[in-house]
């Protein structure tokens, strides 16, 4: 799914996936800070989350291209360069600013598939959630 389409799942199930709606609308309503986010970030970042009865729903930022969000592991035709996953309660307080990506990354709360260093440079996209600011 593309920007205008619902990226939030059942909220209910994943509360913290409306983060991925204010990272998108973040990225859509400054484009110098998109163009910018596509330039530093240059890979696309899934998110493999996973509830508390055990589901996994994927998401993926797509800053290789577009520089938007959308549902699933990749735009449609593309994969991840990087994917993360991790559990819904924890990408909560990853994004909240409550726990860093380090801290559950050594706990082995997150676990990160491919390209280790491009993770690394998700976290200014991931911290705009936290306010809904421009980037």
């Amino acid at each position: 799914m593309e920007f205008g389409l619902q990226l939030t799942t059942n909220q209910d199930a994943f509360p913290a996936s409306t983060a991925f709606e204010t990272i998108n609308n973040s990225l859509q309503s400054d484009d110098a800070g998109r163009k910018d986010a596509v330039k530093k970030g240059n890979a696309i970042f899934a998110f493999a989350l996973k509830n508390k009865v055990g589901t996994t729903e994927s998401w993926h930022i797509d800053l290789k291209d577009k520089g938007l969000v959308g549902k699933g592991e990749a735009p449609e035709g593309k994969k991840a360069d990087v994917t993360l996953s991790l559990s819904d309660e924890d990408f909560g307080l990853l994004v909240g600013g409550k726990k860093n990506a380090q801290t559950l990354f050594m706990s082995g709360k997150l676990k990160i598939k491919g390209d280790v260093m491009k993770a690394t440079r998700m976290e200014p996209v991931l911290k705009k959630a936290q306010t809904g600011s421009k980037l």
